[in-house]
């Protein structure tokens, strides 16, 4: 039994909620009115919603740090405007805006009649080489079995983020090795969120929409096995 990786789950039905006619949010962090002792940021993770807006409706957001905003659409595409560029994003794409402290953005849901949904995670950008920029990738989740790289900026970026997607068939298991990169004085630790589907993670069983924070990870290896057919896990490794 691993009694040495530190963890803690945030579970889908425990998370803060912000809800308005077009909007509603789920926070696996501390956001807006929400606040809980328990929920604070994971090293410079700050933020991790689950999104969903109406049709033809926006949200705006301001960051008030500089901070790096990853938006990954997950039922829909989306429209976004921003003092660095707009563009259209869909499924199998991340969307990178790195915002100076006061900067803002708009998401916009460009249907009819649908619903969109999307993941926004911020991280803080407390680095020297800071500059605002806007990035994008893709990934494609036909190419089944295999944590496939995310993050706009490459490896691991300034602020410690390496970034993660799978999509695993039933009962195939994989093994994340941590990269331990970041400054000397830090560890590193790793954010898994369910997208959809079962699966588990470092002996932890995680359904749908929950999160694990893991620390001081038994022989830096993350452990994980898909519970269900075309489940799909978001790896986030930072330094704590």
């Amino acid at each position: 039994m691993d009694t040495q990786t530190q963890a803690q789950i945030y579970l889908s039905d425990q998370r803060g909620c912000s809800q308005l006619d077009s909007f509603r949010s789920f926070h696996s962090f501390n956001f807006g009115s929400y606040f809980d002792e328990s929920r604070k940021p994971f090293g410079p993770l700050q933020l991790v919603n689950d999104d969903t807006l109406k049709a033809g409706h926006s949200i705006k957001m301001t960051v008030e740090t500089d901070t790096e905003v990853f938006i990954l659409p997950i039922a829909g595409g989306l429209e976004y405007r921003s003092a660095l560029g707009d563009g259209f994003l869909e499924a199998g794409q991340v969307q990178l805006f790195s915002l100076a402290a006061g900067m803002t953005y708009e998401v916009v849901n460009p249907y009819e009649t649908e619903f969109i949904n999307f993941l926004h995670i911020w991280l803080s950008a407390d680095y020297t080489s800071f500059t605002p920029a806007l990035k994008q990738t893709s990934f494609d989740l036909t190419n089944k079995n295999k944590l496939l790289p995310i993050n706009p900026l490459g490896g691991t970026s300034a602020s410690g983020l390496a970034a993660f997607i799978g999509r695993y068939d039933g009962r195939h298991e994989a093994i994340y090795s941590v990269t331990n990169s970041g400054e000397p004085a830090k560890v590193n630790g790793v954010f898994v969120f369910v997208i959809s589907g079962v699966f588990e993670v470092q002996n932890r069983l995680l359904h749908e929409r929950d999160g694990l924070a893991l620390t001081d990870i038994k022989n830096e290896e993350v452990e994980f096995e898909a519970l269900s057919n075309d489940a799909i896990l978001l790896l986030l490794e930072v330094s704590v």
